[in-house]
């Protein structure tokens, strides 16, 4: 009986301490952009003026969402980009469930066309990735309290093993 107080107690704390680290972490891990917010990728969207004033850093995701009998997601160079030609793509991202991820884990340019002549439609996305860039270094309170979101991303699953650990511990 002893050792069941004493493990739900463990567990309790366990999960509180989790809970407050996972906030932690989530507060810098990468951005997952839904490609056309609501809309999704979809015809008669103008994808350029949703990628205005929109930064994509490294390690963030796109999610591509759309009607998956009809489109396909496809990066291509820049010369396909702005030919709209969909005949010899760098990647296709294409999983036949209308629900594609692709990681932006490389800094460059990235060019993304649907094919199936919805590319002339207005279905391509042009983005440039860039490294995050570094925290302001004027304010030197704020230079020991923020490090850069990338460095953070690095470390996570180091953070997350420790905090797992450390609740299994507290549970045992």
């Amino acid at each position: 009986m002893e050792v069941l107080r004493r493990g739900s107690g463990g567990g309790l704390l366990a999960a509180v301490v989790l809970l407050l680290l996972a906030a932690a972490v989530s507060e810098v891990s990468a951005k997952r952009w839904t490609v056309g917010d609501n809309m999704g990728w979809t015809s008669n969207v103008n994808y350029t003026v949703w990628a205005e004033g929109k930064h994509f850093y490294y390690d963030d995701w796109l999610f591509f969402v759309y009607d998956r009998n009809q489109m396909d997601v496809l990066e291509v160079n820049k010369t396909n980009y702005e030919a709209c030609n969909s005949e010899n793509p760098l990647k296709n991202f294409t999983t036949g469930a209308g629900r594609d991820v692709v990681h932006l884990n490389v800094t460059r340019p990235y060019y993304f066309i649907s094919g199936k002549g919805f590319c002339y439609g207005g279905m391509k996305l042009a983005i440039n990735v860039e490294h995050l860039p570094p925290p302001p270094s004027s304010s030197p309170l704020n230079e020991k309290s923020s490090a850069s979101r990338s460095t953070h991303i690095r470390y996570t699953p180091f953070v997350l093993t420790a905090v797992f650990a450390a609740a299994r511990a507290l549970i045992w």
